[in-house]
């Protein structure tokens, strides 16, 4: 019996135990949702109170700008009012233009000096038409004499004068990078840079020959690109289909030497235009003779006070 007391006992104080506890998860619950209402309620609160700011912010700018604007056109009429006394002050006279506050002052000054139509009456005064005002003569624009055209320059003869050959000296040359068959050379042609050129020489001049060599270059072709190189002169060679040999300038020469032609006054275009097929009108023209002298026409190519343009064996053949 006395276990059984104790049982109950115990069970009874779990319970108020538990009891207890799960009122105050309750109380703690109930707090807790009392808290957001109150937190709700505030976001509200304040959501109200800053679109009511908003409101008198809009408000107060709107009346800024109405306030502006007032004064903006207070300072236009003062203006349009002064500007108004300017022109009648130089003999502009204003015309008040229908449905609006604006003067009219280009053709209302001509329009208000005529005079205005009399009210018709039965007298023979009112039958007689008002003279008409005088009409304004219209100013005859002299024409001025034509500017004379200045007369096209004749252009020079097709000839060798036209081929801008000097003396130069390759102080640089190897092989191209991306083709077999050409050099790539550094020639002084007596300017502040020596020019880039790509010649098609391999196969008939070995490369230690070219070295230091004395040349003779045309120095007025457009520059071309070749295999991604931009040759910017032309070696010039006595050429056949077997074997080419480079022209040697005459022994004195030195570098920016200019090459003239007997007969053929020297005045090079500054660059040739390849449309023109200026060299290539020349070319067949352009030869060594018996004495191995490189000739145009017959003339020999020569470099004035120190001899001739020459090549080393090859006679009566194309130099190109």
């Amino acid at each position: 019996m006395l276990r059984i007391t104790s049982i109950v006992s115990r069970r009874y104080g779990i319970g108020i135990y538990f009891e207890n506890h799960f009122s105050k998860k309750m109380a703690a619950l109930q707090q807790i949702v009392q808290n957001n209402e109150r937190a709700s309620a505030l976001i509200e609160s304040l959501k109200s109170e800053m679109a009511g700011i908003q409101s008198q912010l809009v408000l107060r700018k709107k009346q800024e700008l109405i306030k502006e604007n007032a004064a903006l056109e207070k300072e236009i009429e003062a203006a349009l009012a002064q500007l108004v006394q300017l022109e009648l002050r130089n003999g502009k006279q204003q015309i008040l233009v229908p449905g609006s506050r604006e003067f009219c002052t280009d053709a209302a000054a001509e329009a208000g000096s005529k005079p205005a139509a009399a009210a018709p009456s039965n007298g023979p005064a009112s039958e007689a038409k008002a003279p008409s005002a005088p009409q304004k003569e219209k100013k005859v624009k002299e024409k001025k004499p034509a500017a004379a055209k200045p007369s096209p320059v004749a252009e020079a003869p097709v000839d060798v004068g036209r081929l801008d050959l000097r003396v130069g000296k390759i102080i640089e040359v190897g092989r191209h990078p991306d083709a077999d068959s050409l050099y790539l050379e550094k020639i002084d042609c007596g300017e502040a840079a020596p020019r880039t050129v790509v010649s098609g020489l391999v196969k008939f001049v070995p490369l230690e020959e070219m070295q230091n060599r004395m040349v003779v270059v045309m120095c007025n072709l457009k520059p071309a690109k070749m295999r991604g190189v931009t040759s910017e002169a032309m070696v010039m060679c006595a050429s056949t289909p077997d074997k080419v040999e480079v022209l040697s300038p005459p022994v004195g020469a030195v570098p920016g030497d200019l090459v003239h032609c007997e007969g053929y006054t020297r005045q090079p275009d500054a660059q040739l235009n390849p449309k023109k097929k200026i060299f290539e009108t020349c070319a067949p023209d352009l030869m060594t003779n018996a004495d191995l002298v490189a000739c145009y026409k017959g003339s020999a190519l020569h470099v004035p006070g120190k001899g001739n343009v020459v090549s080393q064996s090859l006679k009566n053949v194309n130099v190109k």
